[in-house]
């Protein structure tokens, strides 16, 4: 493993991380044939926008576009390609994909760093269980070509080759927190956060008087849920509650919640998949929503994109997915950090 006391760019650090960065190399090659024999389009979506993304969790990079004129304008890069694709799809594109660099504010870690690749690609007129097997053939893929029997992080291994447990969010918090989640929403998908602290207390957890019924949800996954991800097998965790899907259509048989789910492989999430929502006025209700929150939390909102909305009228029906692409990597090559798998990592 690299030596973490020495700079990334000192020759013998180089050479400990070259073999990974050269599989992170193949890895990538090995996606782009698989999905042009798919019939995908690979696009360049600008990193420059209006809005950074409308999650209320999400933070972006904030810079000043300078006309001819002289005047400044507040633009954004972006935390995912999403909606210039989106607008990608209105224009005609029925297949496509991108290896997109993002930009996610207040996030440095192991598995996190403030600038990384995303892999994001879309499906029109398909459902969103094709992307889960999708992703599962990626996973297959990446280790296969990094000369892996299995994927690793830390003391945690998965076998992507062996058939992926699929469970929805409410199935894994009866059976890893002991809450019933879904009776803590109504029927039309409203939570109720006062019963969720309920069961949440009934089961020994913390809670504090100002959490939102978010909060806490966050809070019994990543504490109860996301540690039993991924262990052995991929988890495809599904059907989240629509109040935590803000991009993503209902469900066709419960309304309560949405086509959404998320890749897991040795307890690190590594994909976000959607039957993706086309309706225009609740899209911005949503995104309303969400940026209410982000106010209440972080004191800032994000400006929406109305060029996006005006665009998603006219987007077909369609399945979309990003994938952390250098986490893929990192589980593939069994590197301890993200760093080490990205060529020229962000500055400390």
């Amino acid at each position: 493993m690299p030596d973490l006391s020495q700079p990334w760019w000192t020759a013998q650090v180089h050479a400990d991380r070259r073999p990974l960065l050269l599989a992170r190399n193949r890895i990538q090659a090995g996606l782009r044939i698989w999905l042009a024999d798919e019939g995908f389009t690979e696009v360049d979506p600008v990193a420059l926008q209006v809005s950074p993304g409308n999650e209320a969790h999400l933070h972006g990079f904030a810079t000043e576009a300078i006309g001819a004129d002289g005047q400044g304008r507040r633009m954004y890069l972006h935390t995912s390609p999403e909606f210039a694709m989106k607008k990608l799809l209105a224009a005609g594109e029925t297949r496509i994909a991108a290896f997109a660099h993002v930009w996610r504010n207040r996030e440095r870690g192991p598995l996190h760093s403030p600038e990384f690749t995303m892999l994001e690609w879309y499906r029109v007129g398909q459902g969103y269980e094709v992307l889960m097997d999708d992703c599962t053939a990626f996973l297959r893929l990446a280790a296969r070509v990094a000369g892996a029997d299995l994927l690793r992080f830390r003391d945690r291994s998965c076998d992507p080759f062996a058939e992926p447990e699929r469970l929805s969010v409410a199935e894994a918090f009866a059976r890893h927190a002991g809450i019933d989640l879904l009776a803590t929403v109504d029927a039309a998908g409203l939570p109720d956060g006062a019963a969720l602290a309920a069961q949440m207390q009934a089961q020994g957890m913390r809670v504090a008087a100002d959490d939102t019924w978010s909060d806490l949800l966050s809070r019994v996954l990543v504490a109860r849920v996301e540690p039993h991800l991924g262990h052995g097998r991929i988890t495809i965790l599904d059907r989240y509650p629509i109040a935590e899907a803000a991009l993503a259509r209902p469900t066709a048989d419960d309304p309560r919640v949405a086509e959404r789910f998320e890749v897991y492989a040795c307890g690190v999430e590594l994909a976000n998949g959607f039957g993706e929502l086309t309706n225009p006025a609740e899209q911005r209700r949503r995104f309303a929503l969400e940026m209410d929150e982000k106010a209440r939390v972080y004191g800032e909102r994000y400006p929406l994109d109305e060029e996006f909305l005006t665009a998603l009228a006219q987007m077909p029906a369609a399945s979309g997915i990003a994938l952390g692409f250098d986490r893929l990597v990192m589980l593939a090559t069994g590197a301890a950090r993200i760093d080490d798998v990205i060529w020229v990592p962000v500055a400390s």
